[in-house]
This record gives structure tokens, sequence and C-alpha cells, in this order.
């Protein structure tokens, strides 16, 4: 798959703290993956694993699903999808690494998470730069009924907690794309999962998370995977993974 250019989204993403790109999957690859998402949950809950996190979401109408990667090949190529890719360097830098993958299904009836930022959950304060991305897939058409992701404009500037305004809820905007998109979200954006107020419509969403390499990761790829799954990845990929024997010596 050839390289792609993340130029024409960069002010976007500087100035707003997030970018989308639409039809970065066909409208039958999105419709494979969600099977793949769906087949992945049960085999998820199979192992032992949650998909329901009460401590992250009010009820069980909103189903987790961890570990992507060791689930489906197919997340291992979305997680090094070249409009991923683009967008973690631009930001990141060349020697970015993978931090997580996991998907978050908002059913009918689901209801939003508390309000957070990625970066403010892995690093301390002050947060004057961005450390982290979110590359987030939208697997059907995203809309505030069906259970958007909400964010707070300009939160992405927000330095320190003090910074916070007393009503950011009522200051949150959904997000709006088109299923096959890419919201590609700075780590310092203040947002959470929408309620699904819909009778009938789920909405799917992957959140490929990517991270400067001196930030430590959230999930620990080389436990998570099996050798068979490691050998299918690049020299590259392995070392953004956390997979080979030295890490965070600046040679990637």
């Amino acid at each position: 798959m050839s390289a792609f250019d993340a130029t024409p989204y960069w002010q976007d993403l500087v100035e707003h703290g997030f970018a989308v790109v639409p039809d970065v999957l066909s409208r039958q690859q999105t419709a494979d993956v969600t099977e793949t998402l769906w087949r992945a949950a049960e085999e998820s809950r199979r192992r032992g694993d949650a998909t329901h996190v009460p401590v992250l979401d009010p009820n069980d109408k909103n189903v987790r699903v961890f570990d992507l990667i060791a689930l489906d090949p197919v997340f291992g190529d979305l997680i090094q999808h070249p409009v991923a890719d683009a967008f973690a360097k631009k930001l990141l830098g060349d020697d970015y690494i993978v931090s997580n993958f996991t998907a978050n299904i908002a059913r009918p009836g689901s209801g939003s998470m508390m309000l957070h930022s990625d970066q403010a959950i892995v690093v301390p304060e002050p947060w004057l730069a961005p450390w982290s991305l979110n590359i987030i897939w939208c697997l059907s058409d995203v809309c505030a009924e069906n259970g958007a992701t909400h964010y707070v404009p300009g939160s992405q500037k927000f330095a320190c907690a003090a910074d916070l305004p007393e009503n950011m809820e009522q200051l949150l905007v959904p997000f709006e794309a088109t299923a096959g998109s890419i919201i590609a979200m700075e780590g310092r954006m203040w947002h959470t999962s929408g309620a699904n107020v819909t009778k009938d419509k789920d909405r799917p969403l992957l959140f490929g998370y990517y991270c400067k390499p001196f930030v430590r990761p959230q999930w620990n790829f080389s436990e998570a995977l099996s050798p068979e799954q490691k050998a299918r990845f690049s020299d590259i990929m392995r070392k953004r993974l956390g997979l080979e024997r030295g890490a965070n010596l600046g040679t990637l």
C-alpha cells in the first residue's frame, strides 16, 4: 500500500486538535472489519476477558474489546496502516511506538464514560506538547445520536488541570464522520464517549493509540502476542510494538 501524505490535514490537527480523513476504508472493507470485530469480542470473552468494564462504562451496552492485535491479523494490518503511520510520524516523530489498540462498540442504550485526556492518563502535567495520538477508525457513520466521541474544542491547549473549565460537560461537541473514515485526535484533547440514543444502530469504533518512545505503553505486546503473531511483523513494527530486546535506545 502506498504512503499517505498527511500534510493537507495537518493544519486541522494543529489548530483544532483533530483531523477527519474520509474513505480510508471502502464500504466492503468497513463491513468486513466490523464483522471481524464482533468475532473478536466473542473470542475475547471466551478467553476470559470481560467486554464490559464497570469502571469505564455505566452499563454493558458499551462493548470493550482489548488486545485487538492478538485477536485477528486484520487489526495488525490496521495498526500499521499508511494513514495512521503518516499521522503518527508527523506528530510524534519517526521513532513513535504503539501503545494500545482497542475497540468500543456503543450499542443502543449505552452511556457516556468519564471525561478525560489520553495523554493526561499516561503522563503528569504540565502537558506542553503532544506526546500521544489516537487514530479512531469509524466502522459506521458517527453522529451525536449513535454515541459519537464528544470533545471539548481547544482542550488540547490545556497545560494543566487548573486550566480545565468547570463547565466542560456543557462545552462538548460530537465528532461527525462517515463509515470508513479515520479521526486523528491529538492525545491532549479532552473527550468522552457519547450516549447512543438510537433504537437499533450500533456505533463501532477502533482506537489505535500511539505515543513518543519515552512514554510507557499501555499494553505489553511482548506478552500478549504469540511467537507466530510476532513473526508477522517487520523489524520496524517489532520495535514499535516493543518486541525487541532493546527498548527506548533511540535506534529506530
